[in-house]
């Protein structure tokens, strides 16, 4: 009974909290038909303080303490509950004192800079709870930095800031915490996450898998196959790749395991499948509609923009499980084995295909993206409860996919409200300038360098964080020094952006490896490698787009020439990188060939058309040297096994 009564205490507390995320929830469906109702420093800091007390009453301290300390679990809930108190209180100083400091009128006392500085570390700590120590680290040094960077040598060195005049900027004005990230998830980016998270709850994502495995039962690769269409449906509409692993990989890593695929490359495929799901439009895990707001171009360019490109990526992925398939001898299963579609699993469909045409027909009659989610959430809801009878039979599904959806907003909103206490750190130091004009330096010397340097940084930068805070704080250090050196916005976005995304899949760290690797029981950086060769063409696209970007379709200077030799370009990149990563084409290919194939693909995805051209040809005669050499061999292994069986 010594424990029972705590479990019982937590229980409920988390049953309020995801009654309260809920609520948040159906907030974000009325913001999204009704825009913003109040002024926008009323719903921010209301929006922070109820996010932070669901992150508080769903990760609670006292959950991290082991059985050793369980007395100190009263400790722990006194001190959550005065960070709350506290936090409550920071948002109403905001709010009592934003009038005063647009009149440049206000005056800060002791307790006012007290309470917002320990508002601020409450926001890191709970950042550190959902999303661990990566982001509130670099957080909490963003600070120390802006407290005692006038004593740092070099670039890194700026005037130094008083307590006063950081807090004013981060936690007081509407430049840092509560600025323009934050009010864009508020109105915009919250409403998507309550739409993937409806899609999962009203059974739109089990059924996708199941037609996935089905779809594919065909082909050499079979459920590996299904992972990557699989993944691609359900990641373009979840803003988390541990969370796309997680609801596809526990179906379909199993299943390419008992095909014969090794573990780590069974959790490789998921994990690579997973991360390309943030890339592929039309949600882009609701990246997309962050970007148009960033970029200032609507929603519908940057989802043809980025349409090609991620084509190429799962393109390359099939490619790539099919070469596997093949190398280790795999046959397609027969056809007595093979999934099949049940009767009312096209009638269950629809429940995912009606969102999405109800997402791009709102978007075509010309009406705001916020709109759009609106009528995808609803249409979601009554179309699940039409086709899906155990929705019916148990409608409390929705409120649980409402408290889903209100918790993942809230874990994004809070990691948002760090990433605006670092815009307004950059932004007071100078420091984000100071380093894009540094890069940019190096682009007049070569812009091919200073993008390598730009995706280097991209991956160090976004490794251990969700996808829209890793844009969000790269696109701020690292967009205005590709933008310095003339190159054009979008292509800029995207290209920072799938660096960002695909340190997911980069060890490390590699969180949808990491993710990916129990269920697969294998060894998580195995499983990372794995990854990161299934997804090499992802590293490799962003350089060729944002030096070309007619791939993109959006550019001023659009020519269908250039188009079809980019796309032949990308197609032969995808297949040399592809071969060599298996080593295997029509046969078995040597190390130095496989080597020779790694140069020739990355040297056709440089900006130099004379490296090109003499990578496409050097290309086109060992893919046609390789296959002819595989044909002569054909006759002699069947006349030798011939004689050995005579």
């Amino acid at each position: 009974m010594g424990h029972e009564q705590p479990r019982r205490v937590n229980r409920a507390l988390y049953l309020i909290g995801a009654c309260i995320a809920a609520i948040l929830a159906v907030h974000a469906i009325y913001v999204a038909f009704v825009g913003q109702y109040i002024a926008p420093e009323f719903i921010r800091s209301g929006m922070l303080f109820l996010s932070a007390l669901v992150v508080v009453l769903t990760q609670p301290l006292a959950e991290t303490l082991g059985k050793r300390a369980a007395w100190l679990v009263p400790v722990a809930w006194i001190v959550d509950a005065a960070l709350l108190a506290n936090l409550g209180y920071a948002c109403w100083l905001f709010l009592d004192k934003i009038a005063d400091i647009e009149s440049l009128m206000v005056i800060y006392t002791t307790i006012d800079k007290l309470s917002a500085l320990i508002a601020v570390l409450t926001l890191l700590e709970l950042t550190r709870r959902i999303f661990g120590l990566v982001l509130a680290s670099v957080g909490l040094l963003g600070l120390l930095f802006c407290f005692f960077g006038a004593s740092l040598p070099g670039v890194l060195r700026h005037s130094g800031f008083s307590l006063e005049q950081t807090l004013e900027i981060v936690w007081f004005g509407m430049q840092g915490i509560f600025g323009v990230p934050l009010g864009i998830v508020v109105l915009l980016i919250f409403i998507f996450i309550v739409f993937g998270a409806l899609l999962d709850g009203t059974g739109a994502g089990n059924t996708m898998i199941r037609m996935a495995l089905a779809a594919t039962a065909r082909t050499r690769g079979g459920p590996a196959n299904s992972a990557i269409v699989a993944s691609s449906v359900f990641g373009m509409s979840s803003g988390s790749v541990v969370a796309n692993v997680v609801g596809t990989g526990v179906v379909t890593i199993p299943l390419i395991k008992r095909r014969g695929f090794s573990p780590a490359f069974a959790g490789g495929v998921a994990a690579a499948a997973s991360t390309g799901g943030q890339i592929m439009p039309p949600v882009m895990g609701a990246a997309a509609f962050l970007m148009a707001g960033l970029v200032g171009l609507p929603y519908q360019s940057v989802a043809i923009a980025a349409l090609i490109p991620a084509l190429f990526y799962y393109a390359n992925l099939f490619i790539v499980v099919n070469l596997e398939a093949r190398r280790i001898g795999l046959e397609p299963t027969l056809g007595a084995d093979r999934p099949r579609i049940e009767p009312g699993d096209w009638r269950k469909s629809l429940a995912f295909f009606l969102p999405v045409a109800a997402i791009i027909g709102t978007l075509a009659m010309g009406r705001s993206a916020s709109m759009a989610g609106f009528w995808a959430v609803v249409v979601t809801i009554v179309t699940g409860l039409i086709v899906n009878p155990e929705l019916r039979r148990d409608p409390k599904r929705i409120f649980k996919a409402l408290a889903e959806g209100g918790m993942g907003g809230a874990r994004i909103l809070v990691a948002v409200g760090t990433i605006g206490m670092l815009i307004a750190v950059f932004n007071l130091t100078g420091v984000g300038i100071k380093f894009a004009g540094t890069i940019a330096s190096l682009g007049n010397e070569s812009v091919f360098i200073a993008l390598l340097l730009t995706a280097a940084s991209c991956l160090v930068l976004g490794m251990g964080m969700p996808t829209l805070p890793a844009y969000l704080i790269i696109v701020l250090v690292l967009g205005t020094a590709l933008r310095r050196m003339g190159l054009p916005d979008l292509p800029v976005h995207l290209f920072v952006f799938y660096f960002g995304v695909l340190s997911a899949v980069t060890p490390p760290v590699a969180l949808a490896a990491f993710a990916a690797a129990p269920i697969a029981k294998a060894e998580p950086i195995r499983t990372g490698l794995a990854a990161m060769k299934l997804s090499l063409v992802g590293f490799v696209i962003p350089f060729i787009f944002v030096t070309d970007p007619t791939i993109l379709l959006v550019v001023e200077e659009f020519s269908a020439p250039a188009l079809v030799y980019d796309v032949l370009r990308v197609g032969l990149v995808i297949w040399m990188l592809a071969t060599a990563m298996i080593g295997y084409e029509a046969a078995r290919i040597s190390m130095p060939l496989r080597l020779l194939r790694v140069a020739a693909g990355f040297a056709l995805a440089t900006p130099f058309v004379e490296a090109q051209i003499a990578a496409g040809v050097a290309s086109v005669l060992m893919i046609g040297l390789h296959r002819w050499q595989a044909r002569s061999a054909t006759p002699q292994r069947a006349l030798r096994t011939t004689d050995e069986a005579a």
